[in-house]
């Protein structure tokens, strides 16, 4: 049935309901009307509005749904969808936004891959220019203010010490960027290495008590995979000594029957409401690349919990 028949179908009913009434029940209408008959007839009006509205709410009801969801849907959360039940206007019309909503989260993980993808290798050509020509000519530099100071006189050798010493930790900054930007330690030695190595820095850097609880028996992920598991512990400890005034940070990787799951949990101020920051959408674009579930609980004055779930395929 079409929308406007059915619509047409509830007003009928109701009236013809109400023509019922007038004529089979003992009410009459005197010239003038009396005030015993205006409010029988005006109660008879209002339960007929009230009937109409009801029956037109029933009637109405899934668009009411589509509404809310149309003004609700996120494409970083997939799967959200009405159910599809019976023929006309607007089960089809239904069946067509969720057909719709498949199409858009198959365009935005496809978008989003290409990005995510793009966005590593500009990190990887950056790491690798900042180790090979500033890191290199930074040692340079470094090597002959160390010549230079051992030749001259004083007080010209203080000063040459402390540009040897900025110089210094200029460099080991440059170096540090070349870790967060690529980390050649995941590359080389694997995840657990890469997160014990994400965790270090940031308890020496950051003042946090980090505290670290990896299965050994973890099973063998793809290299997409890892990064982003490493991605996301490396957005959650930032977002945790940045804006959470957090004293101690645990970072916990395990594996369940089927998942791995990943999960940084912070001591900090806590909000109630996890705040969708970039920093927050940029975790999420990355679980849609490899398929998992990311999940934050923010308690207030209680921390906050960010964990990822990564299905992991069973060996046959």
């Amino acid at each position: 049935m079409s929308l406007f028949w059915r619509i047409f179908a509830l007003n009928a009913m109701v009236l013809g309901t109400a023509t019922a009434l007038l004529l089979w029940a003992p009410v009459t209408v005197s010239v003038p009307v009396v005030l015993a008959e205006a409010v029988i007839l005006v109660a008879g009006l209002v339960v007929m509005l009230v009937a109409n509205a009801a029956l037109l709410r029933i009637g109405l009801g899934p668009l009411d749904r589509l509404m809310r969801l149309m003004t609700t849907v996120d494409l970083l959360r997939p799967g959200q969808r009405l159910p599809e039940h019976g023929r006309g206007e607007i089960a089809e019309l239904i069946r067509t936004f969720n057909a719709m909503l498949e199409r858009l989260e198959h365009e935005r993980a496809t978008s989003s891959a290409r990005v995510l993808l793009a966005e590593e290798g500009e990190r990887r050509r950056i790491a690798q220019e900042l180790h090979d020509e500033v890191g290199q000519s930074m040692t340079a530099i470094l090597l002959g203010l160390e010549r230079a100071a051992d030749e001259a006189d004083e007080p010209l050798r203080d000063e040459l010490r402390q540009a040897q010493e900025i110089t210094r930790e200029s460099l080991d900054e440059v170096r540090r960027l070349v870790r967060r930007l690529r980390p050649g330690v995941l590359d080389d030695l694997g995840l657990i290495s890469a997160l014990t190595s994400l965790t270090t820095e940031f308890a020496t850097h950051a003042g946090l008590r980090v505290l670290r609880r990896f299965d050994p028996d973890l099973p063998t992920l793809d290299e997409q995979t890892e990064l982003v598991l490493y991605r996301v512990a490396q957005e959650a400890l930032t977002n945790a000594a940045r804006h959470a005034e957090a004293a101690r940070v645990e970072v916990s990787l395990h594996h369940t029957d089927g998942t791995v799951v990943l999960a940084v949990t912070d001591d900090g101020r806590g909000t109630g409401v996890a705040r969708e920051g970039a920093g927050i959408r940029g975790m999420r674009e990355r679980a849609l690349l490899i398929g998992a579930t990311l999940d934050i609980e923010s308690r207030p004055k209680a921390g906050t919990q960010v964990r990822l779930t990564v299905p992991v395929p069973r060996k046959s």
